[in-house]
């Protein structure tokens, strides 16, 4: 029969046993290279950032608070003069305030459209793919030529639409749909409409496909009409999207350029010039980077505040 040795610093009292070594903590050599992989995958990206954002924000808040000529280069520190100009600009308050009430009437007009389109095409139905094209395909058509196109329907001399009308005695003259503030805000509204109805309209089908079935046959089976199951199941539950398209639609209108340059060029008498097209304005035409800069830096600043806004009322709705 064997006998263990008998512990020494256990046969003797007071004595404390020998602590074990605790394993090192040195990082794996498997989760270093995760690490490595990590930061090679994302390196291309913040690169990107750090270049064609982070660079260019630092260097027009520069210009902001400097005179800064489009052709002499920094002049030196002359803050707060560039958003002072800005400011007592009298182009600025009616490009503000011509730019809101194109955001808003594009924004409800746009996203009531494209609601509607995407409960037209949600159910599977013969022709429904057939539709779902159609809606969308003005959205693959660039801005730019969108405008240039439209531009041309809307020529009072040489453009359709005023011959179509004249044709079918509606009107006795040519009509000049871009030659009134009216009609210039309206032919424009009426152009993004076109183009971007089809795209907000995918956005909210995907939302709409992405709700159960089976809440809305719950929902029959305890005998709630279209418009309730609407309000009380469709919309609450289509709200990530609602908010996803009011984000883009908002911030592109706030942030229109294209269009109204093609079509109206701020005309007439500068009743069409949006925020951007002063930026422009005063970048290129008065050849002052401060001043464009610095209401630049506006800009940013209220897309920011509306962001952050947006997705406070969202979470808050989401908790509730």
């Amino acid at each position: 029969m064997q006998v263990k040795a008998a512990d020494p610093a256990a046969a003797e009292p007071g004595t404390r046993p020998e602590r074990r070594a605790r394993p090192s903590r040195t990082t794996p050599p498997r989760w270093r290279s995760r690490q490595a992989k990590g930061i090679a995958y994302a390196a291309p990206t913040a690169v990107f950032v750090a270049v064609f954002f982070l660079l260019p924000l630092l260097l027009v808040g520069q210009m902001s608070l400097s005179d800064w000529p489009l052709l002499a280069g920094d002049r030196g520190f002359n803050a707060p003069e560039n958003y002072t100009d800005v400011t007592d600009s009298t182009l600025f308050w009616p490009a503000v305030r011509f730019t809101l009430l194109y955001t808003v009437i594009v924004t409800v007009v746009l996203l009531g459209l494209a609601l509607g389109l995407a409960l037209l095409v949600q159910e599977s139905r013969p022709g429904t793919g057939f539709f779902r094209t159609v809606y969308f395909l003005p959205g693959a058509l660039g801005l730019a030529s969108a405008s240039l196109l439209f531009w041309g329907l809307y020529s009072p001399s040489t453009g359709p639409l005023s011959r179509i009308l004249e044709e079918l005695g509606l009107v006795d003259d040519p009509v000049s749909f871009l030659g009134t503030p009216t009609s210039a805000l309206l032919s424009t509204v009426f152009l993004i409409v076109w183009k971007f109805a089809g795209f907000y309209m995918l956005i909210l089908l995907v939302g709409l496909q992405r709700i159960p079935q089976d809440v809305f046959e719950a929902a029959r089976m305890d005998g709630a009409g279209r418009g309730q199951i609407f309000r009380s199941i469709t919309l609450p539950l289509l709200r990530p999207s609602l908010a996803l398209t009011l984000l883009l639609c908002v911030t592109g209108s706030l942030l229109a350029f294209d269009q109204f340059f093609i079509l109206t060029k701020g005309g007439p008498d500068n009743s069409t010039v949006t925020v951007v097209q002063l930026i422009y304005r005063e970048a290129f035409q008065r050849m002052n980077l401060g001043t464009a800069a610095a209401l630049s830096i506006l800009v940013l600043a209220v897309l920011l505040l509306f962001n952050a806004l947006q997705f406070r009322g969202l979470r808050r709705a989401d908790e509730s």
